[in-house]
């Protein structure tokens, strides 16, 4: 029998009170969700800052940028330091500086200024998220792990759907930006609290390792070596690339180019949401009947056709509302197929360092994220080209990697469905 959460965490660490483990749960959950908030939530106020800023679209994608290359170097620094230090002090640290920054986005005076705070904004969020999954590793396993994941998989993908109806919400009533951020901190704030009553110490110092960012890199580069993991690994990437030309063109596109409202658009960009998470709950069905292979093959051929199909209609000046929310929707039911297989497939092929691995994908993810926003804004605020562009060939690349992971169903096994 799996042993409970919070029997486990007296065990590791008898100096600390217990965690019942729906605190934990809700707690590792919320600071998980706190991310990606901080991307969706003010995507609504893209053009409004981009007035006040003084600046065009693609500086105030900018921010976008700098907060996933923030997210990407936490991941790679703060993690390490979890595993020397133990995992309460990043965490509480993380969130700390996370809310500070936040607190000082919303009295930013400059696009500069916003760009470095955004930095430190995702280096420091990069705690909940990579400390957070290495606290339930500590404490759970088997049944009780993958239920606790399984949560914090929800909310990964129930935010970009709440995230951007909040922002405007928020906006809604002439209220500025900074308002979006100051709700952030507030967020933030409860977060902190959060983790330092329901968060303890899973990590006792026997079991703390002293090899830091170099014993990182080089557990980096085993897994870097390894061709069907690697090709696995960039199809994810690449699709979420993709995702990330929609999430940082889509103000523009649904405001300036097909003249939604701030709150239209923002329901128009949650229902695209919506598709990608249905879609990824509808591939978990699908696993037990179908080759993860295969479902993560049509996913990208989905992805394809849709972006493909979006950019020739946008060079032929016939892009209208029906045919950008029908093929963006399109590519999104594929890329909740994506989302559900690919990080199976490719954690399955490095079995001795599925830790390292899960780091190395999500801060290529976050690293390509980081390059692709900024490039949306090439042909000014009233252009979807760079958009779908960058789309079909995100898509396109993705579907190469694959050839990576020729002959893996015989190198190694197959990912099973769930009982």
């Amino acid at each position: 029998m799996t042993t409970p959460v919070s029997a486990r965490a007296a065990v590791s660490e008898p100096d600390t009170p217990p965690s019942p483990p729906g605190r934990l749960t809700a707690t590792l959950a919320l600071l998980s969700f706190v991310v990606p908030l901080s991307i969706d939530m003010y995507l609504p106020a893209f053009p409004a800052m981009a007035g006040e800023l003084g600046t065009d679209a693609a500086g105030v994608q900018l921010t976008l940028t700098a907060f996933l290359i923030g997210l990407a170097v936490g991941q790679l620094v703060l993690g390490p330091l979890s595993d020397r230090y133990g995992r309460r002090t990043p965490i509480l640290v993380g969130t700390a500086v996370c809310a500070m920054a936040t607190a000082l986005c919303a009295v930013a005076p400059s696009l500069g200024t916003l760009i470095a705070l955004r930095f430190v904004m995702g280096f420091s969020g990069a705690a909940g998220v990579v400390v957070g999954r290495a606290v339930v590793t500590d404490l759970a396993s088997g049944v009780v792990a993958a239920r606790i994941f399984g949560v914090l998989m929800a909310l990964g993908g129930i935010a970009p759907i709440v995230a951007p109806l909040a922002g405007g919400v928020i906006l809604s009533g002439d209220r500025g930006w900074q308002a979006v951020f100051w709700v952030l901190t507030g967020i933030s704030a409860l977060m902190l609290l959060a983790a330092w009553f329901f968060v303890p110490e899973s990590l006792p110092a026997e079991r703390r390792q002293a090899g830091g960012l170099r014993g990182t890199f080089r557990a980096a580069g085993s897994v870097m070596t390894n061709r069907h993991y690697l090709g696995y690994t960039l199809a994810f990437c690449l699709a979420t690339g993709a995702l990330f030309c929609y999430v940082s063109a889509s103000p523009f596109l649904l405001q300036n180019v097909l003249g939604f409202s701030v709150g239209q658009a923002s329901i128009a960009f949650s229902a695209c949401a919506l598709t990608a998470t249905l879609s990824s709950v509808a591939a978990a069905r699908l696993v037990g009947r179908y080759r993860p292979a295969l479902l993560l093959r049509v996913g990208l051929t989905l992805m394809v056709v849709a972006s493909a199909a979006a950019l020739v209609i946008t060079l032929s000046g016939h892009l209208n509302r029906v045919w950008a929310l029908g093929l963006v929707a399109l590519a999104f039911l594929g890329l909740g197929q994506v989302f559900s297989t690919a990080t199976a497939l490719a954690l399955e092929r490095v079995p001795h360092a599925t830790g390292t691995g899960s780091a190395v994908l999500g801060t290529l993810q976050s690293g390509l994220g980081a390059l692709v926003a900024p490039l949306m804004g090439a042909a000014g605020e009233h252009s979807a080209v760079p958009l779908f562009v960058g789309m079909t060939l995100c898509a396109l690349a993705a579907v190469l990697a694959l050839l990576l992971t020729r002959n893996a169903d015989r190198s190694g096994p197959a990912v099973t469905a769930a009982a």
